[in-house]
């Protein structure tokens, strides 16, 4: 289906849907269109209970370019009223795509700058193409990465972090992959492949206990191990093992069968 001329939305299978940034003309750099559509599309996504995996994409030469120029222009006029409401939009929409219960895989090529790598950062599986760039160019401009900031930060980590926030530098993919922030680097035609592996496996698991592992993740990062949360972590523990999918994935794995979501 398509959500808007910018934005595509397509359902492969029934377990597996892609979203593609469809503005290629300007690099798929983002507008408060581009904003809405994405936050729209994330929230109906992870609302539907059959599905496994969203690949997030960019359609052209690049994923992402970051910040549309004439956004932009017109962001120059905005009163402090007017800028705060634009950011809160695009803090909201990031939100929603990390905070999505379904696992997103990116699937980046070209460039990722600025508000794309703060995209990418908000995903949990990041594939990239071998040759591709990475930039948070905000502070050439007089600007800073600060709605996208906390997931950069927990994606690349602080050290790299400070590095890449003030100098505004081009790191490659290989740079990304070595800091964390890239699982994977492959040969730009090998980059379907590589996704689809990945959609597979997610969509091989427990449906119920990928979307709790992914919350659990980051439910648990930066919090100190203390009583209050061993004993939620043995909550979530039991809660699977009583659940009927945990019963049936047990029970599959001893009487060596396949589960029943297989």
């Amino acid at each position: 289906m398509n959500a808007a001329a910018t934005l595509q939305v397509l359902r492969p299978s029934p377990q597996v849907a892609e979203v593609w940034l469809n503005r290629p003309e300007v690099r798929n750099a983002f507008n408060d269109g581009v904003v809405a559509e994405l936050t729209a599309a994330f929230r109906t996504l992870g609302e539907d209970p059959a599905l496994r995996a969203i690949v997030l994409a960019g359609r052209g030469k690049a994923f992402c370019a970051g910040a549309d120029l004439g956004w932009m222009g017109a962001m120059a006029g905005y009163s402090w009223d007017e800028n705060r409401a634009d950011a809160e939009r695009l803090a909201e929409m990031l939100w929603t795509v990390w905070r999505c219960p379904v696992p997103v895989v990116a699937r980046l090529h070209g460039d990722c700058y600025a508000g794309g790598v703060g995209l990418a950062a908000a995903c949990d599986i990041v594939v990239a193409a071998d040759g591709m760039h990475f930039c948070l160019s905000e502070a050439r401009l007089g600007l800073l990465p600060a709605t996208i900031g906390p997931y950069v930060v927990r994606a690349l980590g602080e050290q790299a972090s400070r590095r890449y926030f003030v100098s505004a530098e081009r790191f490659s993919a290989a740079e990304a992959r070595a800091l964390g922030f890239v699982h994977e680097c492959v040969a730009p035609e090998a980059l379907d492949a590589r996704v689809a592996e990945f959609t597979a496996a997610l969509a091989a698991n427990g449906p119920q206990a990928v979307r709790a592992c992914k919350r659990l993740v980051q439910d648990l990062a930066g919090r100190e191990i203390d009583a209050a949360l061993r004993a939620d972590t043995a909550r979530r523990i039991a809660d699977t093992r009583a659940s009927a999918e945990g019963r049936e994935g047990v029970a599959a794995f001893l009487g060596k069968r396949e589960p029943g979501w297989r």
